[in-house]
């Protein structure tokens, strides 16, 4: 990082603690940190974490846990589940799907809404379905493409872009895996709540996926970590 692009991080993250602007005015203020590589940048100054690196690491752990493949729960929780290994092929496994459903499956688990942080639309209804969502990811897929709701993986969207506060603050990232990185990355970044929708999962992210803050798990948290992993 040159010395004009510290400086800017400077300023940014002084006028996040000093003013708590809303989301738009940073956009509008600092267009260039909402890049990945400025997110990345500044997750770093602040934890002193390769926050792209580090959370990849960890989610596939997951991916590759025989628990989470055979994981199996009864009633709503395990239908939703069922649904989401439909996308799974262990044998051919393609990484953006595992993490895609380990990412969609972790919410499920934890008992979050994650239909309203997980949006997906057609081209022609992305201006209706940014009406619906505050904070979360949208996929955008052709109009011919099959919609299946939030158990589906989109393997080719036409864009995939994150939602603060409404609207749309980075677009025509990779993949939903990514999304949900720099998701995490800005609202730690921002200074910003969780959503209560994916409260859970977010934690889960910051405290077992990359080690930061709280040593003491709640125990849904705790309960989840153990049966995965250990």
């Amino acid at each position: 990082m040159n010395t004009l692009q510290l400086q800017l991080l400077k300023r940014f993250a002084a006028e996040i603690v000093k003013k708590e602007p809303a989301v738009h005015n940073m956009v509008e203020r600092w267009p260039a940190l909402f890049t990945e590589r400025q997110v990345f940048a500044e997750f770093n100054r602040i934890a002193s974490k390769n926050l792209e690196g580090d959370f990849f690491e960890a989610l596939d752990q997951y991916t590759s846990s025989s628990k989470f493949q055979n994981k199996t729960k009864k009633g709503t929780v395990g239908r939703k589940l069922s649904e989401l290994m439909q996308h799974m092929s262990w044998m051919t496994p393609d990484v953006t799907v595992l993490r895609s459903v380990v990412l969609k499956g972790i919410p499920i688990l934890l008992g979050d809404a994650s239909s309203e942080f997980f949006k997906t639309c057609s081209d022609t209804a992305r201006d209706e379905a940014l009406e619906c969502i505050t904070v979360g990811v949208l996929t955008v897929v052709s109009e011919d493409s099959p919609q299946e709701g939030p158990s589906s993986v989109d393997l080719q969207p036409i864009s995939t872009a994150i939602i603060l506060e409404g609207g749309i603050v980075m677009d025509r990232i990779k993949n939903l895996p990514q999304a949900v990185c720099l998701l995490f990355g800005l609202t730690f970044a921002l200074h910003l709540d969780y959503p209560k929708c994916m409260a859970n999962t977010l934690n889960f992210i910051q405290t077992v996926m990359l080690g930061l803050g709280k040593k003491n798990l709640p125990p849904k948290l705790l309960t989840l970590k153990n049966s995965l992993l250990d």
